[in-house]
This record gives C-alpha cells, structure tokens and sequence, in this order.
C-alpha cells in the first residue's frame, strides 16, 4: 500500500513538472507589443450621411460595422460606396483631416492581439496579419491580450493627426510592463516603422531604457518608399485584380499617411529623377511639380505637414532588428511617354520587397554609429512584403530572439535570487554577531564599577555598577578587589 502511495505521488510530481516548466518560461518571457502598418488596422464606420454617392449605398446606420477589411464591400459598384466612407477632408486652415461628411469612424481593438492578427473579422485566409507570428509564439507561453497586445491605429493619417494615438501607445507599454515586470518587444510592420521613429523621438532615452528591450522591424518603410509616388501618379487595387487602380485612387490620395511615406531627401538626393515625363523631372526637391501636374494642391498641403516629421530626428535609442526582404522588382523609378501620364508609367524596378525599396528598409544601419544600443541589419532574400509576415525565416527569427531575452530574463532573475540568497545570509551573521556582541557589551555593563579617585583602594567605596543591591553583596561576597581591577571600566 506505501508503494503504490509512493508511485502515486511520483507520478503526480512528474505530470506538474511541464506545468511548472511553462508557468516558469512564461514568467520570464518579454511582453510583446504589435505596430500594424498602412492597411494594418481594422477599421468600423457608422453612418448618418446628408446624400450618397450611388442609390446602393447605405445612408444611414444604426450599428457599427467593418469598413476595412470588408471584402463584400470591394467588389464592383459597391467599391463606389466604400471609397466614399474611407475618404477624409483636408482643411487647409486646421491642417488637418475628418472623416466624410455624416462618417463616424473608430478603430476597434486597442491592447488586444486579434485585430492586428486578422484584417478581416471574419477571419477570411487571405487577409491574416500577424496570426502567423502570435501562433508560433503562443507555445512559448504567451497569452493573448496579456503578454502579446496590438496597438492599431488609423492609417490614414500621419504621425501629426495622433497624438491621441501615442498617448495611449505609451500608456500601454507602461501598463503592459507593470503587469509583467518585463521590458516590451515591440514588432512593427512597413509604416509602423516610420510611426515609431517619430514616438521614439519624442520619448526620454530614460523611459525608453527601462521600458523598451528590443524593436524588430519588418518591412520597415524607415525613409519611405516610391511605391507612395506609384500610388498618387496611377493608383493600386491592393490586389484585388477586379478592381482597377485608378478607381481607388481618390480614396488613397486623400490620406495624409501617403504623403508621409513618400521618399525622403535623407535616402534619395535632390539630383535623383524617379518620375519622368516629357515635360518635367521629379526629385525630392520638387514634389510640388508633381503634385500640380496632378491637380492636387491639398495633397502638396498634406506633404508640407508631414514632410519633416521624422527628418534629421536622433537616433531612436533601442535595439533594432531590421528584417526585410530583397531580390524582389520593387518600383524604382517611372517614366512616361508623352499622353500617357499619369495613369501608365513604364516602371523601372530595383531592389526591395515588392513595395519597400531596400534603402528605406536598411535605412536602421544609419544609426548604429549613433547610438549604443545595437542595430542588427537582416536581408531574406526572395521575400515579398506581406510575406515576411509568414514566412518561416522572419518567423524563427523572432521566436529565437524571443528565446534568447527570455533566457538572460531568468538568467538575471537567478542571479538575483542568488545575490538575495547571499545578502540574507550576511543579514543573518551580522544580527548572531551584533547577538553575541550586545551579550559581552551587557556583561561589560554589569561588571562596571564607579571608582573614586581619592580612595581607589578602599573596598568601602568600591560599588559594583549597574547590578542590585542583592546582587552588589553577593558580588561583593565573591569577589576582592585584585581579582576585578583587571576589568574595570573607568567612565
């Protein structure tokens, strides 16, 4: 009976060691804070709209409902309804942008994973986001909306509409390390990366030291990227084959965010032609050619807003793993033959990701001189930019990060308990010392004597100090005066 009982409680033991194994990696793991990127967030509307654009559109609503991504709502004709929801109004006076007239607009799931996983509610295969990365770190003891948290935002509009935005960003990195005790990883993607060089420039290197422990960028547009100036000239579908380029086009140029990432003079100098025409050449020095050829003189207005934001900033202060992928055509420049401007460039590609041209990407190199946090530059080859978000090297790279921080974290919390361990000990001797040392002082105590200096020798005067009149006689009983003189104290 005392054998199975002994194998019973083996067993018991055995079965919680994994238990205790995870409870202790997820103890010491670093929180992970997720930055989408343009067309990273979800994004809800509701309506109560003056007129619509087209009888099939929806004037008025009484519920919230998924504006982007909604895939039902990009499809032909219904596209007209969704571009006319999505678009913002600039005012030149405030310089800044709202919401179409009778569009209220709200960005769900901030502090949450799922919103940055899924573009689609719905959870439809084609638009997952980060699911990827969160799935391959949940065995490692992650949790989400705990230890893996998003943080989207409305990426329409650039870093001056979103105060609000890093306020909140920062409340969360505080609050997640106050629950955890960890630093945060902070992953960013393509415009994430631009978003958070601005935050990192108005954060102090203090509250970034104890709050930051590493950054990996993926596909970060750091200095722009010409698929901005591709998307004002002739438009992008986002891939949808169905929809024609120029059919979004109003849409995506009514947002200051496409100004913001548009190349910047740190990365491609003012002697650069990467739009030509039959009449003018466009460098980054003259963007206002451009955007008077296309008759839009808001989008100028939006470009000057944004157009200094995040240059000549400090070096951001942390640790930076800059992923990107390379050997995929990404627009370099484009040229056009007389009447064909601007809705069909002849593009010329060069080196990037498909959509981040790799100079912007390793843009993170600049400031390794700069700062002493380090800067790890990580091409992967063959990689596309939406891919890097699934592709299994981008992937192992993270998690293996994640392994080595966790490990130096319980590294560090060993040796703090050992360093407590060794200071408790010392506590412990110090107070037996001070113990033994209050005994002997005591005795001293008892033993002095208040000799008189007129008449030391005489035993009338010599009193014991301290000690009560029973214990004076019995001292005095015991004792002569020769055997004590050795050890008086005189005061």
């Amino acid at each position: 009976m005392r054998r199975r009982s002994w194998f019973l409680a083996l067993f018991i033991v055995l079965l919680a060691l994994p238990v205790q194994s995870k409870v202790s990696k997820a103890k010491h793991i670093p929180p992970i804070i997720l930055i989408p990127g343009d067309g990273g967030s979800q994004i809800e509307a509701k309506l109560n709209k003056p007129s619509t654009i087209h009888y099939i559109c929806s004037q008025v609503t009484d519920y919230w409902f998924d504006l982007w991504l909604n895939m039902e709502l990009l499809v032909p004709y219904v596209i007209d309804c969704w571009i006319d929801n999505m678009r913002l109004v600039y005012d030149n006076v405030t310089r800044t942008t709202t919401n179409a007239p009778g569009v209220e607009i709200r960005i769900p799931g901030f502090g949450n994973s799922s919103t940055v996983e899924w573009l689609d509610p719905s959870h439809r295969s084609p638009t997952g986001y980060f699911k990827d990365i969160v799935n391959a770190l949940i065995p490692l003891g992650y949790e989400r909306d705990v230890t893996i948290r998003g943080a989207p935002f409305d990426f329409r509009r650039a870093p001056n509409e979103h105060s609000d935005y890093f306020l909140k960003l920062r409340r969360l990195i505080e609050e997640t390390f106050q629950y955890t005790g960890r630093k945060a990883i902070l992953i960013l993607h393509s415009m994430g990366a631009p978003m958070m060089r601005y935050f990192f420039s108005h954060q102090e290197q203090h509250w970034k030291d104890k709050h930051i422990e590493s950054v990996v960028s993926l596909a970060g547009a750091w200095g722009g990227s010409m698929k901005a100036v591709k998307v004002y000239t002739s438009g992008d579908n986002l891939g949808i084959y169905v929809i024609s380029p120029q059919k979004v086009r109003a849409e995506q140029r009514s947002a200051p965010s496409l100004a913001f990432l548009l190349p910047t003079p740190e990365l491609w100098g003012p002697e650069e032609v990467f739009l030509e025409t039959d009449t003018m050449n466009i460098t980054t020095s003259n963007y206002k050619e451009m955007f008077d050829a296309l008759n839009l003189p808001d989008a100028y207005e939006m470009y000057l807003d944004t157009k200094d934001l995040i240059r000549n900033t400090p070096a951001p202060g942390v640790e930076i793993h800059c992923l990107h992928g390379t050997g995929v055509d990404t627009v370099e420049k484009m040229i056009y033959k007389k009447g064909t401007f601007p809705d069909k460039p002849n593009v010329v590609f060069g080196d990037g990701d498909g959509t981040v041209n790799k100079r912007s990407a390793e843009l993170c190199l600049k400031w390794s001189k700069s700062q002493k946090n380090k800067i790890y530059n990580v091409p992967l080859a063959g990689i596309d930019h939406m891919d890097i978000l699934r592709d299994k090297r981008s992937i192992d790279y993270i998690v293996q990060l994640v392994s080595n921080i966790t490990k130096k974290n319980q590294q560090r919390e060993n040796r703090k308990i050992r360093n407590l361990a060794k200071l408790e000990k010392k506590k412990k001797t110090f107070l037996a010392e001070s113990e033994i040392s209050d005994e002997r002082q005591t005795i001293i105590e008892r033993t002095k004597f208040e000799i008189p200096i007129k008449d030391v020798g005489s035993r009338e005067h010599f009193t014991t100090y301290g000690l009560t009149a029973e214990e004076d006689r019995r001292q005095n009983s015991i004792m002569n005066f020769d055997e004590v003189a050795g050890h008086i104290v005189v005061l």
